[in-house]
């Protein structure tokens, strides 16, 4: 249903991350990146709307009113929504894959 909504808002750059063994805070990890500020800011709170409509309990959002980096936590799946830039900073996709995720150019993400 996440990776659904996130395609419908045309999020680029979608990955997913099996967190099940390697942490305790999530089943899955999903990292994506929006166009501009406004576009992640919308993207997330359309996602976490979706989220409590479908009844998977309550959802937090961190960093909203920035919007350059904004955490979504679901429960068992946990949704980072970035700016290019700013993914591309903190490359999340290289430490949480464990090294197993090449890193992330600026212009691609």
């Amino acid at each position: 249903m996440v990776l659904d909504q996130l395609e419908d808002d045309q999020a680029l750059d979608l990955v997913s991350i099996p967190l099940q063994g390697k942490s305790s805070i999530a089943d899955h990890m999903i990292i994506a990146s929006g166009r501009s500020t406004r576009q992640v800011a919308s993207m997330a709170q359309k996602l976490a709307e979706r989220i409590k409509q479908a009844g998977h309990g309550p959802v937090r959002l961190e960093g909203l009113p920035q919007a350059d980096w904004v955490l979504i936590d679901a429960g068992d799946v946990v949704v980072h929504l970035f700016r290019p830039e700013v993914r591309s900073f903190y490359n999340l996709e290289r430490m949480w894959a464990f090294g197993d995720a090449p890193p992330v150019a600026a212009g691609n993400a």
